[in-house]
Parts: C-alpha cells; structure tokens; sequence
C-alpha cells in the first residue's frame, strides 16, 4: 500500500483537499443526469453513490484524523446512507495508507529525541494497522512483543477546523438538525478531542483493565508508560484476529456465543457498575484469541454516564413504565425529549415516536436470554429508522430531542447490537454481567 511522507495539518491546505474532493463530487453529478437518459434511475444513482464515496473516502483518509474518524462512525450507521458508503467509508477502521518509515522516524525523535530503534530492540518500519487518528507498529523490547500506535501529526490540533468542514455529515450521521443543535456537536467534538490524548488513553484503560478483571473470556494489553506520552502508546501485542474477520470466517454456534456472551457482559458490567463505558463499539476495536478470547485494545472514546441520566434511561428499559403514562411522560421531561414550552400536538406527536423507539429499543432487556442473531429485530430496527427518517411531519420541527448524553449512548448500543448480531450470538444472557460483581 502507498505510503505518505506528509499529511496536510494546516487548515487552508485541509480545506483545499475538501473543495478539490467537492468539485469531483460535482463531476460526479453531472455523469449522474446524462446516465439517467441511457439507464434506469437505481443504476445511475447506484452509480453516483459508489463514484461520490470512493471520492469521499479517498480525500479522507489522506486527510486523516477527525475527518476521517466521522467516516469510521459513519461505516457503522448501516441504516443512514447508501451500501456503497457504508462498504467504502468501512476500510477506514483497517486500510489506510499509513505514514512512511521517514516520517515515523521524525515523529519519534519529535516526541522522545530518539529514533526507534534506539528505543525498543527491534521495530517494524512498516505498520501493521493504519486507521483513522493512528497507526500501529510491531515492536520488541527486552523479549516482550510490543504494540506500539503512533497519531498522526496535526490530528489533534485539527479537530475543531475538521467537524467545521465535515459538520454537514456529522449532523446526519447524529441526526442533529437546526435550532439547540451546539450542545450536541459539542459532545462529538469534546469526545473527538479526548480520543486524540494518549496520556488520557493509557490511563482510562489502565482503570477499565482493573475493573473488569474478574469478567470471564475478557483480556486486555498491559501499557508501558516509559514508552507512552500524548502521542504515543506503547502496549502489549496481543494475538488474535479483528472480530470483523472472526464474524466472517466463524462457524461454531458455541463459539459464538462464548465471544458474544463476553462482549455483552463487558458493556453491561461498564454502564450499570462503572457508570462509564467505551462508546466507540467497532470491530477494530477488538481481537479475538485462537481460544475464543475477546481482547479489547483501545480506550480512546469513554462516556462517562451521569446519574442523573442513567436512572431514567435505564427506568424506561421498563416495560411497565413505558405502559404508564403518568410516569413516562415525567420521565420524557427529565431526559429533556418533551420540553416545556411544547405544544400540546408537539408533546403528543414525539411521546408517540419516542415510545416506538423506546419499546423497540429495549426488546432485548425484557428477556432473559436473547437471540441477537435474529434477523427480525435488526429488520424492525432499520424500517423504524427509515420511517422516521422520511417522516415529513418532523421537518420543520424542532426535532432536537433529549438530552446531549444520548448521543453517545445511543451509538454504544446501537453498535453494541450491531456487533452483538454480526457475531451471531442467539443465547445470550442479559443481566450475567450481576454474577461477577465484587461485593
């Protein structure tokens, strides 16, 4: 794969890559309406879509960081955009052109005043994994094999020019529209920024690591802060292989079940005990073990959940308190989606929407056990998102609904779901994570 010996880090040299890409995406249109004499409205715009997303994505994983890590997000929102982007925008949690050895070297001497090799016994010029914010290196020191992951320069100081630019996309992706909408762009961009502090990662890891230690087929890296600073951490190489990989190849229902179990225990025991969670559920976040070991690796992206916000979440999990009126209506003011100075059609309007999506929504807590591998409730899932999506009645609303913690939340289960049925785990057990609290 072509390397690159430098990334555009000022914001005029970014902004230009963006209005180069835009003027592609114009010529891109213009192939549409001709295409539309000679083919069918689907096979032109199929067209178009997978033409815009190659564009789209080749401009932003030259670009990297924040730009590219809205791609990232948006490759796991299957129910927003077309296939096409979703196929493309996904090769940015693995294959992007990493930087070259020269740069990686200069990096080094940045941060450290050394090269490489004068801190680890041996290390890989080449990196074994490029994604959005960083890259990863192979390393060794003192007999241990290391995983060393490297941010690319200007990410960090990038970030708030980057969601400028990219704004319009994110906004979709959140679904954020018009008036209030600050609040919820702030959350994104303030999660962004943390993600970009290695100093921060190590030690949200570190303390996730210890807590989690007594839950089963779960394993995490060690980290070696004398190897570490805000851009660079240095951890343990753990074996295994990416849990997209492990999904598709996978043919053992048992085994299934085993990295599933793990992974649902491992979000369950983070929200209800920690009151914290990893809010970036993607694929290459995780490894699994040739025993069926999941392996978490990365810590950037942590939502602390306020309790003020978790128990009346939590209290519409409920069925019966869905099914009661009084009580829910309440409940919809605490978490900011009815407000005050709604109409009385607006209150009833988006106490009906929310009450679909909440009862839709936490299908899988009103069991015992679930089949996440069910393609019935990942179908009802996707049909009310596209109803509500195309629902004509919201525009023109003020459709900014609840509170700023949502955001994140939300995108946690949601790809928590999405992983859950991609691993194709149909027994698991919803509340096993209360077996391996500490008293």
């Amino acid at each position: 794969m072509k390397t690159l010996d430098k990334i555009p880090t000022s914001k005029i040299q970014r902004a230009g890559k963006l209005i180069s890409t835009g003027a592609k995406v114009g010529v891109n249109y213009l192939k549409y309406y001709g295409e539309k004499i000679t083919k069918t409205e689907d096979e032109a715009k199929d067209n178009l879509n997978k033409n815009n997303a190659t564009d789209i994505y080749d401009s932003l994983k030259e670009l990297k960081g924040s730009a590219l890590k809205v791609a990232q997000m948006l490759s796991m929102e299957k129910n927003i955009l077309p296939a096409a982007y979703v196929e493309k925008f996904s090769l940015s949690q693995f294959q992007v052109p990493p930087l070259s050895a020269p740069l990686v070297t200069k990096i080094f001497k940045t941060y450290f005043g050394k090269r490489p090799n004068e801190l680890f016994d041996e290390f890989e010029p080449n990196s074994t994994n490029a994604a959005s914010i960083g890259q990863v290196h192979k390393a060794k020191k003192d007999g241990k094999e290391l995983a060393v992951k490297i941010q690319y320069p200007g990410v960090s100081d990038s970030i708030s020019s980057d969601l400028a630019m990219v704004k319009p996309i994110a906004m979709k992706m959140f679904n954020i529209k018009g008036k209030n909408s600050d609040q919820y762009f702030k959350e994104v961009e303030d999660k962004l920024l943390e993600e970009t502090d290695y100093n921060l990662e190590i030690s949200q890891s570190l303390e996730i690591r210890k807590s989690c230690e007594s839950l089963p087929n779960l394993a995490f890296p060690d980290y070696y802060p004398q190897y570490s600073n805000d851009r660079i951490i240095t951890m343990d190489w753990m074996h295994g292989i990416h849990l997209s990989t492990f999904c598709a190849a996978n043919q053992d229902p048992k085994l299934a079940n085993k990295v599933g179990q793990a992974l649902w225990d491992f979000y369950m025991f983070q929200i209800h005990q920690l009151r914290k969670v990893h809010a970036d559920p993607h694929p290459g976040n995780f490894l699994v073990s040739e025993e069926g070991t999941l392996i978490a690796i990365d810590f950037g992206c942590m939502k602390g959940i306020p309790e003020d916000f978790y128990i009346p979440y939590f209290e519409l999990a409920i069925r019966e308190n869905l099914e009661n009126k009084e009580f829910f209506d309440r409940k919809l003011l605490e978490l900011e989606i009815i407000r005050a100075d709604d109409s009385a059609e607006e209150k009833e309007f988006f106490t009906q929407i929310f009450y679909e999506l909440l009862y839709l929504f936490t299908t899988p807590f009103q069991e015992e056990n679930f089949d996440f591998s069910d393609g019935k409730f990942f179908q009802a899932t996707a049909d009310l998102g596209q109803k509500y999506s195309k629902n004509t009645q919201i525009k023109g609303r003020n459709a900014n609904r609840g509170s700023r913690h949502f955001i994140y939340m939300n995108r946690t289960f949601f790809g928590l779901y999405n992983l859950m049925h991609d691993i194709k785990a149909d027994h698991i057990l919803i509340n096993n994570y209360k077996n391996f609290i500490k008293n």
